[in-house]
């Protein structure tokens, strides 16, 4: 036997075939949970026992004693893993580790990523190498599941659990006189709602959190006052952008240039009210949550006791587009025959087209739905809502201000997001239309913390800085430049791009003085201002001499925040033009060069879609 320092070992002997599923996923929005939850259900209607976990909530030393592992795994930033999966990860990439450690376990990986990010799905490519190279057996090859295709990851999800299960059942056959839970037979839920006899106090105070001293967190935020909500585009521009001003005075809250603000929204009154109405709830009923089994654990973001309103508005995403599952646990309770037909046609294989046309090319909401379907929605249990609908899950914006220049005060720079569909209402996201609405004079305090963000700027003071931040990726670069602006830190040079320079010039007045005082080189583009459309990459090709130069003999840092749809692309392909023409390189040694800095960090990106 061999033993690593903390026990991780191969037990000798033949595995053990139990019928035992464990599945660890690591999430940054929720969809990774999302569809864990959809493999513990169908794990359960094999008669399987299984648990369900956060990556970095199980203890990985037991990971030898697994027969069976299945990973789903989201990919964040420029190819890191999610912060619930982070202490996992470095854990398993520890040098010292046997290469026969997992020699006992089977396992599959469940990738679901975006193809419009350079590292598509690298978290699940690592950790299937990963796993080899310590000895576990695949079973099945990886899935590699994309948001950017019409039917999302379920394209790729729905053939490889199908041949997953098949394959599990070979493994570890039912057991004699047992067949599987057929798909028109409901689960027990996870939770159950024991209602008690009294209504929530008048001032809610029984489910309000307790203001702590530590460093805030997801479970113990700090309540920040909204201090400034400032639209800095014109008012006749298509595009609602906030310049949003907290008051952080008196948490623990410390932060640098590049790192990122979480915030928890909730869902409006008139939308609580609504859904309480639909499926015939009391808000101001309370109740104690109690799981069904011992695996299960409690959210921690739930007080106990806790009112109907609380988990409507502050925990279930009743505005968030419904996934497949929602619309096949719904179909259980409906007692109305059409409305039963069309919900188990929207959850099978053969419907996933209808359902795209009805529920994902629209942005429908949960909500929405239950409204189409209202001899069903009637009729839902409440042990059911935490089964039913996904959690809120906290939003992350780049913070955009400097402690060094505004103390006690951090700021975002928010484009209120709202579009239109089909549907007759406009598609309104949910953090920033709850943020847009608040006014400084309503006393209303936003659940915050912070967290490290991708963005990492060097120590040493006058390093020289590229960035390219179009649009609202100016935010982290506002934050540096502040910063080493009140360090009196030269070597600033900004790309800053938009459509208009009297429509949406972000922090116009900012650079003006920045410029005066010798601290910052600004090179716009206003994309609309002419009947030839500039971009940022074009002023990047168009000042070549001038970036080889600090690049090359400066060894400047160079840094992108955009969206991920086409920017970085054309930023990097503008890049190497420049390293082609000035220091008079190949395709491929322009290529090999950008490789180098980005290794070295000496080019980092963070993008979005």
């Amino acid at each position: 036997m061999q033993n690593t320092p903390d026990g991780l070992d191969c037990p000798a002997g033949l595995k053990m075939a139990e019928r035992k599923i464990l599945v660890l996923f690591g999430s940054q929005t929720g969809t990774a949970e999302d569809m864990a939850d959809r493999i513990g259900r169908e794990a359960r209607r094999r008669h399987f026992a299984c648990r369900v976990e956060a990556s970095d909530s199980y203890n990985v030393g037991n990971l030898i004693h697994e027969s069976l592992v299945i990973f789903v795994c989201a990919t964040t930033g420029q190819g890191d893993p999610p912060d619930n999966m982070r202490n996992f990860w470095r854990f398993i990439f520890r040098r010292n580790l046997p290469q026969n450690s997992l020699c006992r376990m089977d396992y599959a990986v469940l990738g679901l990523g975006d193809s419009s990010y350079p590292k598509f799905n690298f978290i699940a490519k690592k950790l299937h190498k990963r796993l080899l190279q310590l000895g576990a057996i695949p079973i099945v090859s990886p899935a590699l599941g994309d948001e950017q295709h019409d039917l999302g990851p379920d394209a790729v999800v729905d053939p490889w659990l199908k041949d997953l299960w098949n394959k599990v059942l070979s493994l570890h056959p039912l057991p004699p006189g047992l067949s599987m839970i057929s798909e028109d037979i409901s689960l027990p839920p996870k939770f159950i709602l024991h209602f008690l006899d009294q209504e929530a106090p008048a001032d809610n105070s029984i489910v309000e959190r307790v203001a702590t001293c530590e460093t805030p967190t997801e479970l113990h935020p700090f309540q920040a006052p909204l201090v400034s909500n400032q639209r800095v585009t014109s008012a006749d521009h298509f595009q609602d952008v906030r310049l949003i001003e907290f008051d952080i005075t008196g948490s623990s809250i410390q932060f640098s240039p590049g790192d990122v603000v979480m915030i928890q929204p909730q869902n409006s009154p008139q939308n609580v009210e609504k859904f309480c109405a639909l499926l015939r709830l009391d808000p101001k009923r309370m109740f104690l949550l109690e799981p069904q089994d011992s695996d299960t654990a409690l959210p921690l973001q739930l007080p106990q006791p806790c009112t109907v309103r609380h988990l409507v508005e502050k925990y279930l995403d009743i505005c968030c587009v419904p996934r497949r599952s929602f619309f096949q646990l719904l179909s259980y309770f409906s007692l109305d025959e059409q409305e039963k037909e069309k919900l188990q046609e929207f959850s099978s294989a053969a419907g996933q087209d209808e359902l795209y046309t009805y529920c994902n090319r629209p942005r429908r909401t949960t909500l929405e739905v239950l409204v189409d379907f209202p001899h069903t929605s009637g009729f839902v249990p409440a042990d059911y809502l935490l089964d039913l609908i996904p959690r809120i899950r906290p939003r992350a914006f780049s913070i955009a201000s400097s402690l060094q220049a505004h103390p006690d005060r951090l700021q975002i720079l928010m484009a209120v997001v709202q579009y239109r569909t089909r549907l007759h209402e406009p598609r309104q996201g949910l953090c920033s239309t709850w943020l847009a609405s608040i006014s400084p004079n309503d006393g209303v305090q936003i659940p915050l913390w912070v967290k490290k963000g991708s963005l990492k700027f060097p120590s040493v003071p006058d390093t020289p800085l590229i960035m390219v931040g179009p649009g609202t990726g100016v935010a982290p670069f506002h934050a540096a430049i502040e910063e080493r602006a009140a360090l009196n830190n030269t070597g600033n040079c900004l790309f800053f791009g938009c459509r208009g320079k009297d429509k949406d010039f972000y922090f116009q007045g900012d650079w003006a003085v920045l410029e005066k005082r010798g601290l910052l080189t600004l090179f716009t583009a206003f994309s609309r201002d002419q009947d030839e459309k500039i971009y940022v990459q074009h002023r990047i090709k168009e000042n070549a001499a001038y970036l080889w130069d600090l690049i090359d003999r400066k060894q400047a840092y160079f840094y992108l925040a955009g969206n991920a749809q086409s920017i970085p692309t054309q930023v990097a392909d503008a890049l190497k033009e420049v390293f082609q023409n000035e220091g008079t390189m190949s395709t491929t040694e322009a290529e090999q060069y950008l490789n180098a800095l980005d290794k070295s960090g000496r080019y980092q990106a963070e993008t979005w879609s």
